[in-house]
C-alpha cells in the first residue's frame, strides 16, 4: 500500500491544471459525448510512457490493479502501458496471464487512444497464434469500446500479412453507428492496402455503397488523388 501511494504521488507531479484543460478540449467529454464520464489529470502521453518504462519493476499486481480501476484517464494509460511492455517481452504463460487479465478490466479500457495502445499489442498479439473468437465476441458487444477492440486488435494480424479477420470484421461491423467504429475500420482497411492493395480494391468494391463516407476516405487515405476522387464520387 505504501508504494502504491508513492507512485501514485509521484505520478501526478507530472500533472498540470493546463495539460489537463487540453485533453479535455481534445476528447469529447461534452454531456452525451463519448468522454462525458472521463476524467484527466493532465500528464502527456509521453510522460506516462516514461514513466512506466522508468518504474515498471515496481508495479505489482496488486497495484496495477489499483491504477487501472482508476477514474483519471491517465493512470489508466499506464497500467495499460505497464502490461503492453510486459506483453511484448514475456513469455508464453506471462502473455496469456496478461491477455486475461486485460480482458477482466475491460470496462476500464474505454477510451480510443486506451484501446489503440493496448489492443494491438496483447489482444492482436495473442491471438497471433491462437483461436480468434474473442475477436467476434468483442465485436457482438453492445459497448463501442469493446467493438473498437476486436477492430484494431487485428493491425497486428493485418501488418502480418492476415487479413481475413480485418474484412469479416468490416462486413459485420459496416452498420456501426458510431463514427469512432467508422474511423478505427478505415484505419485498418488502409492498414490492409498497404499489405495488398488489390485486396482493399476488391473489398471496395463490394462494399463502397454500404460504407460510411469516413470509412470510405479512411481507406483510401492511401490512394492517389484522382483514384481517391473517383471513390469519393461513387457514393
Amino acid at each position: 500500500m505504501k508504494r502504491q501511494l508513492e507512485l501514485k504521488n509521484e505520478f501526478r507531479t507530472l500533472a498540470t491544471p493546463e495539460k489537463a484543460e487540453r485533453a479535455r478540449s481534445f476528447f469529447k467529454t461534452g454531456v452525451g459525448e463519448y468522454s462525458e464520464n472521463d476524467y484527466f489529470l493532465g500528464v502527456r502521453v509521453p510522460e506516462v510512457r516514461s514513466f512506466a518504462k522508468s518504474h515498471d519493476a515496481e508495479f505489482s499486481d496488486t497495484i496495477l490493479e489499483y491504477f487501472m480501476a482508476s477514474q483519471w484517464h491517465e493512470e489508466r494509460m499506464l497500467a495499460l502501458l505497464v502490461w503492453v511492455q510486459r506483453f511484448a517481452k514475456g513469455s508464453e504463460s506471462v502473455r496469456e496471464m496478461i491477455l486475461n487479465s486485460y480482458v477482466s478490466k475491460l470496462e476500464y479500457v474505454n477510451n480510443w487512444d486506451l484501446v489503440d495502445i493496448s489492443a494491438p499489442v496483447i489482444v492482436g498479439g495473442y491471438l497471433q497464434t491462437h483461436e480468434r473468437g474473442l475477436l467476434y465476441t468483442l465485436a457482438e458487444s453492445e459497448n463501442l469500446w469493446h467493438r473498437r477492440v476486436a477492430v484494431v486488435a487485428t493491425l497486428t494480424l493485418i501488418r502480418a500479412g492476415d487479413c481475413m479477420d480485418i474484412l469479416q470484421l468490416s462486413e459485420h461491423l459496416m452498420a456501426d453507428s458510431h463514427d469512432l467504429m467508422h474511423k478505427a475500420i478505415g484505419w485498418m482497411l488502409r492498414e490492409v492496402g498497404k499489405k495488398d492493395v488489390g485486396v482493399l480494391r476488391g473489398f471496395l468494391e463490394k462494399h463502397y455503397s454500404s460504407m460510411p463516407r469516413t470509412m470510405l476516405r479512411y481507406a483510401i487515405e492511401k490512394f492517389p488523388e484522382e483514384e481517391r476522387k473517383a471513390w469519393l464520387k461513387k457514393i
